[in-house]
């Protein structure tokens, strides 16, 4: 048995794979750079493409994301107030438990991007504003949260980020998502139980407390102290260390590249190298041969500061652009027509 099931192969698919030691990720055969100019509808439509239509296009899918945003929408009021105060997360989670079984794939994405600033604008005691389906998503995602039409470079960032970020593999949320729809239970019920996996805070929720500790680093008094202090008390540093990718992962640099083509964070992008430097001087002391590279958590956070978005939805603004590798990776385990059924080592008192 291995712990947490690690290099345990579990499903065959067409959707991606990651070559950890040449930090390469490939999604349906194209590197994960190539998803930058594909834009997040480009990147839906490649991973759909053969699951929810033939010869799917980035401008067919932005018609059909916009168009459902739109009906998405239409419910807003009627479930606003059904979740109340409650946290963005817990709220979301009602949200998709509210859609129908029978729901499309494209409803499911634009409820998450029309929810999201929803929730927050009711929070700051601001009235939602109805989606533009002429928009692309990201671009209408800021103008729902802020109000306004956001800035062309902000607009691309939240879109290269939604881009690379949509699909990553067999984690924790694709797994459940793939043991659900194993079942033959409905794609809503596979993307909600796949929320419900990501939302912990090691794995989606972790980008938000990201930030808390860059700035618990900028307020030490002396960094190295305060970086060894928390590795010899077995603490993990937010931000830096990947369970694939060990050295370069090819998200985090792409998103490097787009904040420093913004000039946005560009203190934070130098106190986060800054940062790793020390981190891995400290650990050279401290646990000789051991290096934890800035990871993908700490470059998505800084980005998404960058564009507007609060640190208590990062979690949620995630998942709009990981419910695209959801919905792929359900429907791709629905058409193997194999329901997922492991088995355990028990270790508990000897059975007579």
């Amino acid at each position: 048995m291995r712990p947490g099931l690690e290099g345990i192969v579990v499903a065959e698919t067409v959707l991606s794979h990651a070559e950890p030691e040449r930090g390469m990720l490939w999604v349906r055969g194209r590197p994960i750079l190539d998803l930058v100019a594909l834009g997040y509808e480009g990147t839906v439509a490649l991973l759909w493409d053969g699951f929810v239509g033939a010869g799917l296009t980035r401008a067919g899918m932005q018609r059909a994301l916009g168009a459902a945003r739109v009906r998405a929408a239409e419910q807003t009021n009627a479930w606003l107030a059904i979740v109340g105060g409650r946290p963005l997360d817990e709220a979301i989670r009602i949200r998709l438990a509210l859609l129908p079984d029978d729901i499309e794939p494209a409803a499911i994405a634009a409820t998450l991007a029309v929810s999201i600033p929803a929730v927050l604008r009711t929070r700051a005691e601001a009235p939602p504003i109805a989606p533009d389906a002429s928009l692309p998503l990201a671009t209408d995602v800021l103008r729902m949260l802020h109000g306004a039409s956001a800035a062309a470079a902000h607009s691309k960032a939240l879109d290269t980020y939604l881009a690379v970020m949509a699909e990553s593999g067999m984690g924790p949320a694709t797994f459940t998502a793939r043991t659900v729809a194993s079942t033959r239970a409905s794609l809503t019920s596979a993307v909600l139980a796949a929320w419900c996996s990501f939302a912990g805070p090691l794995h989606g929720g972790a980008p938000g407390p990201t930030l808390d500790m860059l700035d618990a680093a900028a307020a030490a008094d002396d960094l190295d102290t305060w970086l060894e202090q928390k590795l010899k008390a077995g603490e993990r540093i937010g931000g830096f260390g990947h369970r694939v990718f060990r050295g370069n992962d090819p998200r985090a640099a792409t998103l490097r590249a787009t904040l420093e083509q913004m000039g946005a964070s560009a203190g934070r992008l130098q106190f986060a190298a800054h940062l790793e430097a020390r981190l891995n001087a400290v650990l050279e002391r401290v646990k000789p041969g051991r290096r934890l590279p800035a990871n993908i958590e700490i470059m998505a956070a800084l980005l998404l500061d960058a564009v507007g978005i609060p640190r208590q939805a990062f979690t949620a603004v995630f998942a709009i652009a990981r419910s695209a590798g959801w919905i792929a990776h359900a429907l791709e385990q629905q058409n193997t027509g194999r329901m997922i059924r492991p088995a355990s080592h028990y270790v508990g008192p000897k059975v007579e």
